[in-house]
């Protein structure tokens, strides 16, 4: 799959599971349990355990039409380079390496650097990315993105952080051409329960598609 038809079905779905876990056993069942609920764009973040061997085993188990598999909390280009070649589709940041974001466009993957300023937005853009990732979103909440659209209404932004599903309505409309989730998606997973994250999942897709007006 290409980068444009990854960012096309990120922006399509409208919801990326961000996979943080204590071990890589947790961190498939997780993946797993949200496949499962219909979320294909999966981000594996560089705070699990055995992030590259999980990018492998994932591109190796699941084809391109069932998972838009990417590496998020990626700090470096060593480290961006090493997901790329394990199997990921897009690179997320959690703030602006201008390297990651060139090493990114050389070999066409997408890259999704974080900002929390109108000032870091317009510095993303001037990199090249093809998504802003705005975070974190508890904090900048939003109204963020709505101000960011005003001034800068081709801005493609991603939240992550603080998105629920109470606040998911407010995010889409907004603005965001997609949320990452985290936290209130997997949460049911640190007692064990994947079914929960399954159900969550479900839900998530389906409030994205309520307030896109599907």
């Amino acid at each position: 799959m290409n980068k444009e038809e990854i960012l096309y079905k990120i922006k399509e779905s409208g919801l990326v599971a961000v996979i943080r876990a204590e071990t890589r056993e947790k961190a498939f069942k997780i993946v797993d349990a949200c496949i499962e609920g219909g979320v294909s764009a999966i981000e594996i973040t560089y705070t699990v355990p055995g992030a590259t061997e999980i990018l492998k085993e994932l591109s190796s188990k699941y084809s391109d039409e069932e998972i838009i598999l990417g590496a998020g909390t990626v700090m470096d280009t060593e480290t961006a380079r090493i997901a790329i070649l394990a199997g990921a589709g897009y690179i997320v940041t959690p703030y602006l390496n201008k390297k990651v974001v060139s090493l990114c466009n050389r070999y066409q993957i997408a890259c999704m650097p974080g900002a929390m300023t109108i000032k870091e937005v317009a510095e993303c853009l001037e990199a090249g990315a093809d998504i802003v990732k705005v975070f974190p979103g508890e904090v900048l909440g939003p109204k963020f993105i709505k101000a960011v659209k005003g001034p800068m209404p081709y801005a493609s932004l991603m939240p992550t952080g603080g998105v629920d599903l109470e606040n998911i309505f407010k995010w889409i409309n907004a603005g965001a051409v997609a949320v990452g989730v985290g936290g209130s998606l997997i949460k049911g997973a640190k007692k064990g329960d994947y079914n929960s994250v399954t159900k969550a999942a479900k839900e998530f897709s389906e409030k994205i598609k309520i307030a896109r007006g599907q």
